[in-house]
C-alpha cells in the first residue's frame, strides 16, 4: 500500500512540475484564448437553458459577429471556407511532423508554446461557433416566432399542401425557359441571382423582424464536383460569416439552396427552419425563377412525404403535374444517379447527423424535411396565398 503511495505521489508531483513548466512556457496573451472560450462556455450553457436569452443573445451579440465576419470575407473573389477545408488535413499532417521534430531539435519550451498555439485554435473555433450560430439552436423556434401551429402532419395535409404548391409552381412556368425535356434554365448568371436572393432578403426581413437583414456575397464552391460526391449542395462556414453554394447542381436547386445558406447566415440554425425561411425570401422575390425554384423545391420535400404516407394518393397527386415540372423531376433523378452511391457521402452524412443531434436536432439529417410541417401550418394559416 504505501509502495502505491509513492508511486501515486510522484506521479502528481511529476504532472505538477510538467503543468509549472508548460505555464512558465507560454505567453500570457495566449490565455485570452482559454479565458474567452470559458466565458463563451458559460453563454452557451445559459442558451441552452433559456430560450428568451439565446433568441436576445442571437439576435444582438452574434448578429454583429456575423454581420462582421460576412462583410471582412466577403470581398474575397473565392471562398475563404473552402480554403480551410482543403488545406486543413496538409496542415494537420505538417503540424504533427513538426512538432516530432521540433522535439528532438528544440527545448521543451518551444514545444509547449506550438501546443498552445494549436490549442488556441480550437479555443478560437468554439469561440467563433458560441459567437456566430451556437444559440440559434437553444432559439425560440420558427413557428412559435411566426405564430404558426405546428401539429402531427396527417395524408390529406400533405396532399392539400401539395396541391397549393403545385398550383403556385404551374402559375410561374410561363415565365420559365425549359431545355427540352429535360432542365429548366436560370435565365441570369450566379452574380445576378446574388444580387436578386438579397433583394429577397431585404423584402422578406421587412415582413419578419427576426430574420437579420444585410446584403452578403455567396461564394461559389471551385470544387464543386469533388463536392457533389458527398451530396452537399451548400454550406455556412461560421468561422469565415461565408455562405458557400455547390454550383453543380442542376439550376432550379440553386437559388433556393442558396438562400437556405444565407438563411443559416442570417441567423437561423436550425435546418429545417433554414429551408422554410429560404422559401419564405423566394416568395417574397420579384423575379419569377427565384419564386419558381422556392416553391418547386418545397413542393419537392411535401411529395416525398407523401409518397412514404400514401403511395396511391402520391401517383394519384403526381398524374396532376405539368410535363414541365415531370421533365425537371425526371432529369434531377438521373444527375443524380451518378453521385447516389457515395462512400464520401456516407461518411459526410454520419458526421452532419452526428453534429445536428448534438445540437439538439434528434432527427439529425432528416431533420431538413422537417420543412414539410412548417409548410403545413403555414398554408393553414395562410390558406389564400
Amino acid at each position: 500500500m504505501n509502495k502505491i503511495r509513492t508511486i501515486l505521489c510522484n506521479i502528481g508531483r511529476k504532472l505538477k512540475s510538467a503543468a509549472v513548466s508548460f505555464h512558465r512556457s507560454i505567453p500570457k496573451w495566449l490565455y485570452v484564448f482559454p479565458g474567452i472560450s470559458a466565458l463563451c462556455l458559460l453563454l452557451h450553457l445559459i442558451c441552452c437553458i433559456s430560450a428568451p436569452f439565446a433568441d436576445f443573445f442571437s439576435s444582438t451579440v452574434c448578429a454583429l459577429f456575423r454581420f462582421l465576419l460576412a462583410k471582412a470575407t466577403g470581398w474575397i473573389p473565392f471562398s475563404l471556407g473552402e480554403l480551410v477545408i482543403v488545406l486543413l488535413p496538409f496542415a494537420l499532417l505538417f503540424m504533427i511532423g513538426f512538432t516530432i521534430w521540433m522535439t528532438r531539435h528544440y527545448s521543451a519550451r518551444l514545444y509547449c508554446r506550438t501546443v498552445a498555439g494549436m490549442l488556441s485554435v480550437l479555443f478560437s473555433l468554439y469561440s467563433l461557433f458560441v459567437l456566430t450560430l451556437a444559440p440559434g439552436y437553444q432559439a425560440s423556434s420558427l413557428d412559435q416566432k411566426m405564430g404558426l401551429e405546428r401539429q402531427a402532419v396527417s395524408v390529406d395535409d400533405l396532399y392539400a399542401t401539395a396541391e397549393i404548391l403545385r398550383d403556385k409552381v404551374h402559375a410561374e412556368l410561363d415565365a420559365v425557359l425549359f431545355r427540352n425535356g429535360t432542365f429548366s434554365v436560370m435565365p441570369y448568371d450566379m452574380d445576378e441571382m446574388n444580387d436578386r436572393l438579397n433583394d429577397a432578403y431585404e423584402a422578406v426581413s421587412e415582413k419578419y423582424g427576426f430574420i437579420q437583414n444585410f446584403r452578403s456575397n455567396i461564394k461559389y464552391v471551385m470544387l464543386s464536383e469533388p463536392m457533389s460526391y458527398t451530396h452537399i449542395t451548400g454550406v455556412y462556414s461560421f468561422y469565415t460569416g461565408e455562405a458557400n453554394l455547390n454550383v453543380n447542381f442542376p439550376d432550379y436547386s440553386l437559388p433556393y439552396t442558396a438562400a437556405h445558406e444565407l438563411a443559416h447566415q442570417r441567423g437561423i440554425a436550425r435546418e429545417e427552419e433554414a429551408n422554410f425561411v429560404a422559401f419564405l425570401a423566394c416568395m417574397e422575390s420579384d423575379d419569377p425563377y427565384i419564386r419558381y425554384s422556392g416553391y418547386v423545391n418545397v413542393l419537392e420535400y411535401v411529395m416525398n412525404a407523401l409518397s412514404k404516407a400514401s403511395s396511391s394518393k402520391y401517383y394519384a397527386f403526381y398524374a396532376t403535374l405539368d410535363y414541365r415540372v415531370v421533365y425537371e423531376f425526371s432529369a434531377q433523378s438521373n444527375f443524380f444517379e451518378q453521385y447516389r452511391d457515395s462512400v464520401a457521402a456516407d461518411v459526410s452524412s454520419a458526421v452532419n447527423n452526428a453534429y445536428l443531434q448534438s445540437q439538439g436536432q434528434t432527427a439529425g439529417t432528416n431533420s431538413y424535411g422537417l420543412v414539410v410541417d412548417l409548410a403545413v401550418a403555414y398554408y393553414k394559416a395562410n390558406p389564400v396565398e
